[in-house]
């Protein structure tokens, strides 16, 4: 009996030690049963009147389970708390750590998937009593959820606060670490209707790794989108697209993540003025390449692009002025420095127009300038005159293909092959051109001359290299023949520039490209005869009625939808139809493509608008997307920045649940199907 006695003795001591020792610590609340996430409400010491207390909610999330930043992001929902607190105590903001991203289906989600403290601080009033504190209790709402299931939780926590000499929760000092400290400068910020720009005040020296905005303004931006960072000094200037309700922002709030270890600064931003410009930050945006790598994709890309049947009879008859004229070494070296410095003007002039425009504001990529009718006119009327040329109908010395006409034949030659030839977007030009919109302005020049210059080593081989030119046929009267069948290719781009131009504004335009065509190949051949009175009033006429046809006739015009051109029934590309496709759980294609794509329409005829991809689709359950940028479209074009692209054709596949994968440029006939049967 006596030896049974004496371990319960010890219990009632150890209790009734326990007992006296509660005003000496802070008591935790029972942890909230039956939640997928655990919560406890825990003081960071006594209290102490006069002094503000630091609680914490201590959130556990079972494994795969995650819970929400005060922005959840695309989908989720923040944190609700009602506080329960002794007269004149206040409770303030919560203070997160820095969340992480997680992105499913397409939606964005700012989360949280290990354990986790928010911290609150708490006022206490100097009269505050220290002895019998009256409990605080919080009722606290919260969502929970997997990749798969979201669950709404809820717990009322209840905490007894000590008083007195109370040791401090260790466990604070790794919490407070934790939160992303508060930046003691304004960040500025500039808003337009496509894009939040935000210059934040941070040393140059601070070292960046994956840089993310997470925005504590609801509904502002696209949550999803790539975020582009630059540095101008010791300011880093975050670019991001818009996509949400919210339309104006008077002030801004949110946290910098500087890189992956959970470091961030916290900041707060007014309407200012943002710098422009800067040096791209490694690791932001689309994931750049090094920048060799870059520019020999863009210089390979420029090579590819003297092959294209709007160029390849261009450079072919030039190449032939080196054998027919029979010049010195001097002089075919001249001719191949000349037409190099005019192909590579030309990609540097058209460049820098892009990236000015881009700075300006505007939504342009790569081939821009066919997206403007008054362009597609102009390149038109130039089709014309250079089939026409090589038919033998007129002949400008000055300009000529198939004469020697010196160095300012060969620059003309250089600058006319360049403008006619970059609209297209060939392997290895994709990454370098996309490249070029986000890198610094002089790294992004240095691409397009890189472009020019493949597009020019051919010719300029042949001025330099005497083996080479001596491989070239002998002169004869087999050059002529040869000159008109090269007509023939000429001849079918000038047709696919007038359908282009009915793509753009109708058949009334259509009809106007072909007589502004027609009536500028008159005025050649009128200068070409020295008729100077009638062309002096030709050439004004034409100008003037070119440029008020350019711009009122395709206004008039509507073309014609994804869904209604496209075997595949394609819904026409938006971001919140894509987002509506992904989250419906089902593979999506997306692809872009536009009228003047050589690339895209060869890939459409042999891969995508088959009745064997429309069957395998249907089997599959695949949606079908479809962007068209023939005219400009500033959501296409900022999707393929996005997307590390600066033209098209761009391919994208979504599995369901999972990213998009980029495609290849070329499409194979059984690609699709072969995906499809995947799905």
């Amino acid at each position: 009996m006596r030896a049974s006695f004496i371990p319960f003795l010890k219990a009632v001591v150890l209790l009734i030690v326990a007992t006296l020792a509660l005003p000496a610590a802070a008591q935790l609340a029972v942890p909230a049963q039956g939640n997928h996430i655990a919560a406890e409400l825990v003081a960071a010491g006594p209290v102490v009147p006069g002094e503000e207390l630091d609680l914490a909610l201590l959130f556990r999330p079972e494994p795969g389970w995650h819970g929400y930043w005060k922005n959840p992001g695309d989908a989720g929902l923040g944190m609700d708390l009602e506080w329960q607190l002794p007269e004149g105590w206040k409770a303030g903001e919560p203070l997160y750590p820095v969340p992480h991203k997680l992105l499913v289906a397409g939606l964005m989600n700012h989360v949280y998937e290990g354990e986790y403290a928010v911290l609150v601080p708490l006022v206490v009033p100097a009269n505050a009593a220290v002895a019998n504190i009256t409990p605080i209790e919080v009722k606290a709402n919260w969502l929970a959820c997997t990749d798969k299931i979201c669950v709404p939780e809820q717990a009322t926590l209840t905490l007894r606060l000590a008083s007195g000499q109370a040791p401090a929760d260790p466990r604070f000092d790794q919490w407070r670490a934790a939160l992303p400290p508060l930046l003691d400068q304004k960040a500025s910020f500039g808003l337009t209707e496509d894009t939040l720009r935000i210059a934040i005040p941070i040393p140059a020296s601070l070292a960046l790794a994956e840089p993310h905005v997470f925005l504590g303004n609801e509904q502002l931006i696209d949550y999803a989108a790539a975020q582009v960072f630059r540095r101008d000094g010791d300011v880093l200037v975050a670019e991001i697209p818009r996509k949400g309700l919210a339309q104006d922002a008077q002030s801004l709030s949110g946290i910098l993540k500087l890189d992956n270890e959970g470091n961030g600064i916290t900041f707060d931003a007014v309407p200012g003025e943002v710098p422009s410009g800067g040096s791209l930050i490694e690791g932001s945006g689309a994931g750049l390449a090094p920048l060799w790598v870059l520019v020999g994709g863009a210089f390979l890309g420029g090579l590819i692009l003297n092959l294209m049947p709007c160029v390849f009879p261009i450079l072919s008859l030039k190449a032939m002025t080196l054998a027919r004229a029979g010049e010195s070494e001097a002089g075919a070296r001249r001719e191949g420095v000349a037409y190099t410095a005019g192909v590579m003007l030309a990609c540097l002039a058209l460049g820098g127009l892009l990236l000015a425009l881009r700075a300006g504001g505007s939504e342009v990529g790569w081939a821009f300038q066919l997206q403007e009718p008054g362009v597609v006119v102009a390149l038109l009327a130039l089709a014309v005159a250079i089939t026409a040329n090589f038919a033998g109908l007129y002949e400008l010395p000055s300009v000529s293909f198939t004469r020697s006409g010196g160095r300012s034949s060969a620059f003309a030659t250089g600058l006319l092959a360049a403008f006619v030839a970059t609209p297209c977007t060939g392997p290895f030009m994709a990454a370098a051109m996309g490249a070029a919109l986000l890198l610094p302005w002089w790294q992004g020049l240095f691409l397009f001359a890189a472009l020019g210059f493949g597009l020019a080593l051919p010719f300029l081989l042949l001025g330099f290299v005497p083996a080479l030119r001596r491989l070239l046929p002998k002169p004869g009267k087999w050059m002529d023949t040869f000159r008109r069948i090269l007509a023939v290719p000429m001849g079918l781009t000038a047709l696919a520039l007038l359908w282009l131009a009915w793509r753009l504004g109708g058949n009334l335009f259509a009809v106007f490209a072909a007589v502004v065509a027609l009536a500028f190949l008159g005025i050649l051949v009128l200068v070409q005869r020295k008729e100077t009175r009638p062309w002096l009033f030709a050439v004004p006429a034409v100008a003037i009625l070119s440029a008020v046809a350019a711009v009122v006739l395709p206004h008039a015009y509507r073309p014609t939808t994804a869904s209604e051109e496209s075997l595949l029934a394609a819904v026409p590309f938006s971001d919140a139809k894509l987002a509506e496709a992904r989250a419906a759980g089902k593979p999506v294609f997306l692809w872009f493509t536009a009228d003047w794509c050589l690339t895209c329409k060869v890939n459409e005829g042999v891969a995508i608008e088959r009745e064997a991809t429309r069957d395998a689709f249907a089997k599959a359950g695949v949606v079908a997307m479809r962007g068209d940028w023939t005219r400009r479209d500033p959501a296409i074009t900022r999707f393929l920045t996005e997307n590390g692209v600066a033209g098209v054709p761009l391919y994208l596949w979504y599995a369901p649940g999972k990213d998009g994968e980029i495609l290849p440029q070329v499409l194979t006939p059984d690609s699709l199907i072969a995906r499809a049967a995947k799905s």
